[in-house]
Formats: structure tokens, C-alpha cells, sequence
């Protein structure tokens, strides 16, 4: 019985190539949450970076029919919103965790930029992202859950 596979290198080194820009433009947004303790950090939106990137570098790969492409994206915009919900925790007092949970799903935009080759939407993302993370903080302070 003899397999053949029919390996591309060149492709190898490009898909390694756009999954590194993904995972370095989420880092940022990774440093920012893992420092604030919010639960999703350093592993968590890198890797949502790189597997919707990895999806859509599939999906342009395999589907020619931009259609085919874009119900790909809605499956993984749809997921990502499913997997930041999860970061989402309520108390009887308030809410945490929306700013983690946009991040996850504004890094997963980065990461589909990527893979359509759009850098500068991904790196404005991720820009913006990390500045909005950082710099603009809430003024209510209040007890986070784990707190009480």
C-alpha cells in the first residue's frame, strides 16, 4: 500500500508564517488580561488568534467560492462570541468579565484578518485593543466575584 503525500513547503512556510503574525499581533491583548487576573491570559487569546486564523486559512484553501469562505467566518465569529460569553460572570451586584470577553473575540478578528491577508486591520486591532484594555479603565470599582 503506498501513501503519497503531496506536501506543499512553500505553503508550509506561509500558513507558519500568517499564524505568527496572528499569535504575536493578540500578544498585547494576552499581556494586558493575564496582568489584570482576568481569568483568559497569556494562552488563552493567542490561541484564539491562531485557530481563527487557521480556520480561514483552511476555508480560503479548500472553498474558491467566496460564499463558502464567509459562512466559514460566520461559524467562527459565532463560536468566538459562544467561547468570550464563557468569560462573562455575573453576580448579584454586577457583571465582569465583558472587557475579556470582547478582547477574545477582537483577537479572533485579528486572527481572520490575518488569514485574508488584511495586517493593517489586524494591527490597528490589536493596537486599539490593547490601548482600550490598558488605558481606559472603568470608574466603578467594585467587588470582583472571587472577592467577595
Amino acid at each position: 500500500m503506498n501513501i503519497e503525500l503531496d506536501i506543499n513547503l512553500h505553503l508550509i512556510w506561509f500558513h507558519i508564517y500568517q499564524l505568527g503574525i496572528a499569535f504575536l499581533l493578540a500578544l498585547p491583548i494576552a499581556f494586558d488580561r493575564d496582568a489584570e487576573s482576568n481569568g483568559a491570559g497569556l494562552r488563552t487569546f493567542p490561541l484564539v488568534a491562531i485557530a481563527c486564523a487557521a480556520f480561514m486559512l483552511v476555508s480560503i484553501d479548500v472553498f474558491e467560492d467566496p460564499g463558502s469562505q464567509a459562512r466559514v467566518m460566520y461559524g467562527v465569529i459565532t463560536g468566538i462570541g459562544f467561547i468570550g460569553g464563557g468569560s462573562i460572570l455575573k453576580s448579584s451586584k454586577s457583571v465582569y468579565g465583558t472587557a475579556t470577553a470582547a478582547g477574545i473575540w477582537l483577537t479572533g478578528a485579528i486572527g481572520v484578518s490575518v488569514a485574508f491577508k488584511r495586517y493593517e486591520i489586524a494591527i490597528v486591532l490589536s493596537i486599539m485593543g490593547f490601548l482600550v484594555l490598558r488605558y481606559l479603565k472603568s470608574d466603578n470599582k467594585k467587588e470582583k466575584p472571587s472577592e467577595r
